[in-house]
């Protein structure tokens, strides 16, 4: 896909004018007074800073927030076993992991600041039930960084990134719910994938390409399940409509079982965004 993406020039239909006030408004209306939202987002690939309409809608989400005192990631981009704690210094450098791409892509910077303080207390609420390590050279990741250019460009909250030790969405349900209570810290827990992510089938690499078909029965049937909050359908999401072409490898699903782990209001999840990017759905949701 990267040879692809760059030989692509970024074509974009006009920006709705009221695209970032729904999404706005949307988000503020789900936040719980006193405490922080827990997101699942689609994070695309280095040209979404290109995307007008994507950055329109990730900034307004991202106004629809209260102001985290830190974020805590977990990206489709580091599954490590045992859970591994990432870089909580200032000046640990990004990670490009991804090839083919203009040179500027290699040059995006984001300098937030490294969280110590919430790196204990994640090794405080997973001790005695996932063993754990540090990598404290291991920076932010395109799937944890890309997207926190857009919502946070001032790069002035401090960022922790965790790995994901499996792709079992019991035992990742099982982790977000015990990393709940940093969401009354004022922590935004943040899990970092792709709705649909079947890179090995698209052929059409402009940003508005229509979608597949499993792309879009996929989406369809991710968005009733989340909908009506069916945790356990979601759970079973290898024998969905589309599965085996939107998520030919899963990573890219496993971040959402952390983010409705992290959930503990009965209400559904809300969607914030929906579409299509290169035919894969940007689904994204939030959970009180």
């Amino acid at each position: 896909m990267d040879e692809e993406l760059r030989a692509q020039e970024p074509e974009h239909e006009p920006v709705p004018p009221d695209a970032a006030q729904q999404i706005t408004e949307k988000a503020a209306a789900a936040v719980v007074p006193g405490r922080m939202p827990a997101l699942y987002l689609g994070h695309g690939a280095p040209p979404l800073v290109d995307d007008p309409l994507w950055v329109v809608q990730l900034e307004g989400w991202a106004r629809g927030l209260p102001r985290p005192r830190a974020i805590l990631m977990v990206s489709a981009h580091w599954e490590s076993a045992p859970l591994t704690i990432g870089a909580t210094r200032d000046d640990v450098p990004l990670i490009y992991d991804f090839g083919g791409f203009p040179e500027r892509y290699y040059r995006a910077r984001y300098p937030a600041p490294g969280s110590p303080d919430l790196a204990a207390k994640v090794r405080g609420l997973l001790s005695g039930s996932e063993p754990i390590t540090d990598q404290p050279d291991r920076g932010l990741d395109h799937g944890a960084y890309v997207p926190l250019t857009v919502m946070y460009p001032d790069a002035d909250i401090p960022v922790l990134q965790i790995s994901m030790p499996t792709l079992d969405p019991a035992r990742l349900l099982s982790i977000g719910e015990k990393l709940r209570p940093l969401r009354d810290e004022g922590v935004l827990i943040i899990g970092s994938g792709f709705l649909t992510h079947g890179l090995p089938f698209l052929r059409d690499f402009r940003f508005d390409a229509p979608p597949p078909g499993w792309s879009t029965e996929f989406d369809h049937w991710a968005g009733e399940a989340l909908d009506s909050d069916d945790i356990d359908a979601l759970a079973g999401f290898s024998s969905a409509p589309g599965a085996r072409y939107a998520h030919p490898t899963t990573e890219h699903f496993a971040p959402l079982f952390v983010t409705l782990g992290a959930a503990d209001d009965p209400a559904p999840p809300v969607t914030t965004i929906t579409g299509y990017w290169l035919g894969l759905a940007k689904r994204s949701i939030q959970v009180a």
